[in-house]
């Protein structure tokens, strides 16, 4: 990669890890916290603050990537962070379950999320747009490993509006990395930008909007029950679970980045691509045959983030690669408008599935869900090979496999 686009995916994952952060933190104490304030005993209002900010970015999500698309990816982030801190805020001054949903709500109304992947692929060269998007995952990865072990010590010093405040600091520094560091975004490509519905209804991006729909409804719906079930099969303490998160995250980039290389270098992108949707189907299946077992759990988490990291590095590259060149910020904000959907179904229905049934019951619906991903997966046309750099653009932005 050249000097501007190692700078470019620095900041931009900086930014995400920055914003992410604030999302992540509270994952690993809220539910805990939230015994001690009015409302807090529900665990379907639990789940719904945990994947609040998920319904308000599904909201946002394609208004802020079609305005990216407009008037400029710098800008439309600076709006997102700004509503975010503010959201933070609000979330800091509450006093119930009630009004922290509210802050979470506000939360996700800072929709960026579509501006900076768009913003991602505008600056970097295709052959090296994964790993790009790699970075921004693997920050994400590292934020969400990193919130794990700092949430228990950092709440029991500073409290959960603490933790808020913090959230909101981290945004407005976030700021100053898009206005200094981040290097100034292409002009747009010349001609008209498709219609919305051909952005909408591409079978190919609808494909994937799916699969990231699933992977962060289950992501959301395991940590309304995997912090108790360390607790209850584990007798881990809350304040003792990185010992399991930290060690399970860190080898799991160790072992995405070869299946990286081999996606990218050796042109194997769709069979890599279903590789980790079946790893990630078989873990939820042995989860859910065995929630009951810390052994399991432990195994668990570890082969689940490995599958996590390399979809979430490969999605949205793909959707950058199939997308047309001008609605990159519309196909992106479509992506992560699910994805968001996602997050909000799998609080809300994690905490209503433990609710009534049993922790293997979130599981269980986790594999189906899987099982119906690996199947688009499978069946889908032409998933697009990185383009060489002398190669000039297909039609519409998609790519037609090499021969």
């Amino acid at each position: 990669m050249s000097r501007d686009e190692k700078r470019a995916g620095g900041a931009l994952a900086a930014i995400f890890a920055l914003r992410m952060l604030g999302l992540f933190l509270i994952l690993p104490v809220f539910a805990i916290h939230a015994e001690a304030i009015p409302g807090g005993n529900d665990l379907t209002l639990v789940g719904i603050a945990l994947g609040a900010y998920g319904l308000t970015q599904a909201m946002f999500q394609i208004p802020f990537g079609m305005a990216s698309d407009a008037f400029g990816r710098k800008k439309v982030i600076v709006v997102g962070l700004l509503l975010f801190a503010f959201g933070s805020a609000v979330a800091a001054l509450s006093t119930d379950i009630w009004w922290t949903i509210v802050g979470r709500v506000l939360q996700g109304a800072g929709a960026i999320s579509a501006a900076v992947t768009a913003l991602a692929a505008d600056l970097t060269r295709e052959q090296h747009r994964t790993k790009v998007m790699a970075m921004i995952g693997s920050s994400i990865g590292l934020v969400f490993a990193f919130s794990l072990v700092a949430a228990p010590a950092l709440y029991a010093a500073i409290g959960m509006d603490g933790l808020f405040w913090m959230t909101a600091i981290l945004a407005l520094a976030a700021i100053g990395l898009v206005t200094h560091v981040v290097p100034p975004a292409p002009p747009p490509p010349e001609g008209p930008r498709p219609p919305f519905r051909d952005v909408l209804l591409d079978t190919r991006l609808l494909r994937l909007n799916f699969g990231i729909f699933t992977l962060h409804m289950v992501q959301m719906a395991m940590f309304v029950v995997v912090p108790g079930l360390l607790v209850r099969y584990g007798d881990l303490p809350l304040a003792s679970h990185w010992k399991v998160y930290l060690p399970a995250v860190l080898a799991s980039f160790v072992l995405m980045v070869p299946a990286i290389i081999l996606a990218e270098k050796c042109n194997q992108v769709k069979p890599v691509f279903v590789a980790a949707i079946v790893l990630l189907f078989f873990t939820l299946l042995v989860l859910w045959r065995g929630s009951t077992s810390y052994t399991v759990v432990v195994g668990g988490l570890l082969s689940f983030f490995v599958a996590f990291n390399i979809l979430e590095a490969m999605l949205p590259s793909l959707i950058s690669r199939i997308a047309h060149p001008n609605a990159k910020g519309a196909a992106l904000g479509v992506y992560n408008t699910t994805q968001a959907f996602g997050l909000f179904l799998g609080g809300a229905l994690g905490g209503w599935l433990v609710k009534h049934y049993e922790a293997g019951a979130v599981f269980l619906c986790g594999t189906a869900m899987a099982a119906l991903w690996l199947v688009a997966a499978v069946t889908m046309p032409g998933v697009p090979l990185r383009r060489q750099a002398a190669t000039a653009p297909a039609p519409h932005g998609i790519l037609e496999p090499k021969s």
